[in-house]
Formats: structure tokens, C-alpha cells, sequence
């Protein structure tokens, strides 16, 4: 049996605040700075002369496409990094490396599907999400461009987590500031200085994911990384595939429900209100955006330690470790959700300056974002399901908060005589109801879960 690595051992004994915040404010920063790929991409588009409204709505009508690439990645990186963890702490070196393996090799046949399959429905999926023949043009531009780039995206996002997993969090955060520092850098470039318009901001993310993407595997490859890549793993072996999917399915449908969502509040707002009021969820979903990705980040930084110690059967560690991060998880949703409340005409002009536009997201904002305030409960138990391999658990609640209940009631209330009005209704009101039923469950089910039994299962 081959010795520790040192990023292993602070997983297992390190004190644990200094650790947890070690691993998790390298994992917020690289969610925030990812965000920046689609968030820069706003602030400048939403500024163009004359056009700015319409392509910031166009742009808004992507979300679909692009959040279901990232679903694909999500199943490959959260499916597979927390068991590739698991088998580090039972000191299973070769099996965590076919997990990865197995893992680039899903992502490899993921990009040739998803990019033929968009670029042949692009046209009539653009007009179900919502587009109109005003700002159907910029939508297109930007995804045609984009699409060429899905084997970046897949790569760099899917495969990022394989860092973390093994305690180094902060390469983890380099992969993502290399890509976002030249995304932030090319968009001015493209769009403005050159005149390409949507279209070069198109072109700056699918640059800037391709040189993350590069670092990520060159790192994997190399003898920095525990994991490493190698071609005898890329042959697909059925157990390991199935090991990603199903604990990988839970976040694959929290994403690729996230499209779902987006195609009917989108769709219900150009119904019921106009392209002004799809303009305006552009920014609500950018906002939404931040506050997911401080939580996710926090909480997808600390997992490590649950999922290694988990497999380690180091029970006391687990559970001091996820009782401290649904705490922190749940603080930060309701800090976020009270900046909403005090503040929601600044929010709304980082990505406008038209003030129709800002009016309208200004009003609607607090009440869009008002379940945040509980929705950091959802976020910690959801990933601590994750980190302990209870894939089934994770799965209905990501089935329950979108499918059974926000595309519900965004088809429902407008209905009921809510008009648009039940359209932004419909999010505060699925956050709590799933947040409170996930919270209840986890504190039901914790110590079940924490057994030799359940370990050995995973």
C-alpha cells in the first residue's frame, strides 16, 4: 500500500475550519470566475450601442443550450470526482484512475452528440425558448459560435473537479482564472475594438475555454496530479460507467432541468409580457447565478473531505464537517438574499443601462431571489448526499424542487390569473418547499447513511 499524499492527510487530520476554508474559498473564487465567462459576456453585450437591449435578450435565449452542455459535464465531474475520492480513502489509487478515465472518455462521445445534435434543432429551439424575429439574429450568431467550442467546455468543466478531489484547490482555481482572465480580456477586444458584435463575444468564451481546457488535461497528464490520464484508462469499462452515471445523474438533472426551466419562464414571459420581460430573466438568472455558485462553491470545495473521510469510515470527521457546511451554506444564501432586498436597481445596472430594463428587473428582483434566503440548506444537503455516494436521495431532490414543482407553478399560476407576475412567483416559492423538504429528510436519514454497511455499498 502506497503512502498518503500530504493534500490527503490534511483531508484526514488537518483542523477543520482552517481546512474547510482552505479547500472552499479557492473552489468560491473558481465558481465566481467561471461565472465571469457568461457574466462579462452581459455587462459588455448589454452595452452595445442601439443594440444592447435586444442582443442581451438574445444572449439570454442561449441559457438552454448552454446549460445543457454543462449538465453533461456536471454528470462526468460530479458523478465521477466524489467516487474517485471515495477510492482514494479506501487507498484504491488504480480504481480512482479509471474512474477518471472512464470519465474523459464519457466527455469525449458527449461533445460529438451534443455539438451535431444543436447545430441540426438550433433554428426551432431558439423560437420555442422564446425568441422572437427581433432578437432571434443575435442568438443565433452567438450560438453558432459557441457550439464549435462544446469539446472546450465539456473538458474544461467536467474534468476540473478530478483537481479538487484531490485536495488541491487552489490548480483547481488557476484552471478556472486562466480561462476567465482571457475571456475578460478578448471581449472587449472582439466585440468593440474589432466590431464582431455578440459574435465575438462568442468567440472570446470558446478561446477562453479551449486554454482551460488545455491546462486542466496537461495537468491531469502530468506528475503533479495523483490522477493522471492515461490511454489503457480511456477504455470504457461498464462498472465504471456506471458508477459515474448513477451518482452523476443528480447533478445532470439539477442542470439539465435548469434548461428546462429556462425554456418555460422564458417561453411564459414572452407570452404574458414581451421581449423587455425576457430581457429582464437575462439578469434574474445572472443574479441567481452568483448566489448559486458562492454556495455551490463553498460546498463543492469542502465535499472532498466528507467523501474522503467517508471512505476512510472516519464518521465523527463526516459529520462535524457537513453540520458546518449546511450552517455556512445557509448563512450565505440569507446574506445574499437581504443584499437583494436593500439593493436591487445596482444588481439590475451592471447589466443594463437602458431604464426601461432596469426598472422593470429592479422590481422584480427581490421577489425572484426571495427563497434564497433558505435555499443554502438545499445546497449543503444536496452535495452532502453527493459526497457520501447516495445518489437515489440526490436525485429526487433535484427532480423535486424543478421538475415537480418550479415548472409546475410557472405553468400554473400565470393561469390563475397572475398574468407574468405568477412567472417570477413561481422560483421563491419551489426554493422553500424544497429546501425545507430536503433539510427535514437529511436529518432523518444522516445517520443511517453513516454506516460500514453504506460504506461498503458505495
Amino acid at each position: 500500500m502506497e503512502n498518503r499524499k500530504p493534500s490527503q492527510e490534511l483531508l484526514a487530520t488537518a483542523p477543520l475550519w482552517p481546512l474547510m476554508l482552505k479547500l472552499a474559498l479557492p473552489a468560491v473564487v473558481a465558481q465566481l470566475v467561471n461565472l465571469l465567462y457568461n457574466i462579462v459576456d452581459r455587462i459588455y453585450i448589454g452595452r452595445m450601442p442601439e443594440t444592447g437591449q435586444l442582443a442581451l435578450t438574445g444572449l439570454g435565449l442561449t441559457f438552454p443550450v448552454i446549460l445543457s452542455i454543462s449538465a453533461f459535464s456536471a454528470m462526468v465531474g460530479s458523478g465521477g470526482a466524489p467516487i474517485a475520492a471515495i477510492f482514494l480513502g479506501k487507498q484504491d489509487k488504480d480504481s480512482a484512475q479509471k474512474v477518471l478515465g472512464n470519465g474523459v472518455f464519457l466527455l469525449l462521445v458527449f461533445s460529438v452528440c451534443l455539438t451535431t445534435l444543436f447545430y441540426a434543432v438550433k433554428k426551432p429551439l431558439l423560437y420555442l425558448v422564446g425568441a422572437s424575429d427581433q432578437t432571434f439574429a443575435y442568438a443565433d450568431q452567438y450560438l453558432s459560435i459557441y457550439l464549435v467550442g462544446t469539446l472546450f467546455v465539456l473538458l474544461s468543466m467536467g474534468l476540473n473537479q478530478f483537481i479538487s478531489c484531490q485536495g488541491k484547490s487552489k490548480i483547481a482555481m488557476l484552471s478556472i482564472l486562466i480561462g476567465a482572465g482571457c475571456n475578460i480580456l478578448l471581449d472587449p477586444l472582439f466585440i468593440f475594438v474589432l466590431d464582431m458584435g455578440i459574435r465575438g463575444a462568442a468567440l472570446a468564451t470558446v478561446l477562453s475555454q479551449a486554454a482551460s481546457a488545455l491546462w486542466i488535461v496537461a495537468f491531469l497528464c502530468s506528475k503533479k496530479s495523483q490522477l493522471r490520464i492515461s490511454l489503457p484508462n480511456l477504455r470504457p469499462r461498464a462498472d465504471m460507467l456506471r458508477r459515474i452515471a448513477a451518482l452523476g445523474i443528480s447533478p445532470f438533472i439539477m442542470q439539465i432541468t435548469e434548461s428546462a426551466i429556462s425554456l418555460v419562464l422564458n417561453n411564459g414571459l414572452q407570452t404574458y409580457g414581451g421581449d423587455l420581460y425576457v430581457g429582464s430573466m437575462t439578469i434574474l438568472n445572472s443574479v441567481m447565478q452568483i448566489a448559486f455558485s458562492l454556495n455551490n462553491g463553498f460546498a463543492g470545495g469542502v465535499q472532498s473531505i466528507i467523501s474522503y473521510n467517508y471512505g476512510a469510515r472516519n464518521f465523527d470527521r463526516v459529520k462535524q464537517t457537513f453540520r458546518r457546511m449546511i450552517a455556512t451554506t445557509f448563512l450565505m444564501g440569507a446574506v445574499f438574499s437581504l443584499s437583494v432586498d436593500l439593493f436591487p436597481t445596482v444588481y439590475a445596472g451592471l447589466f443594463t443601462d437602458n431604464p426601461q430594463l432596469i426598472a422593470l428587473t429592479a422590481k422584480v428582483l427581490p421577489l425572484f431571489t426571495a427563497g434564497m434566503w433558505i435555499f443554502g440548506v438545499q445546497t449543503g444537503c444536496q452535495n452532502t448526499f453527493l459526497g457520501l455516494g447516495q445518489a437515489k436521495i440526490s436525485l429526487f431532490f433535484a427532480l423535486l424542487r424543478k421538475v415537480l414543482l418550479l415548472i409546475p407553478l410557472a405553468l400554473l399560476l400565470p393561469r390563475l390569473g397572475l398574468g407574468v407576475w405568477g412567472v417570477y412567483l413561481a422560483e421563491p416559492i419551489a426554493d422553500v418547499l424544497s429546501a425545507s423538504c430536503i433539510g427535514i429528510t437529511f436529518l432523518f436519514s444522516y445517520k443511517k447513511i453513516l454506516s460500514e454497511d453504506a460504506v461498503k455499498r458505495v
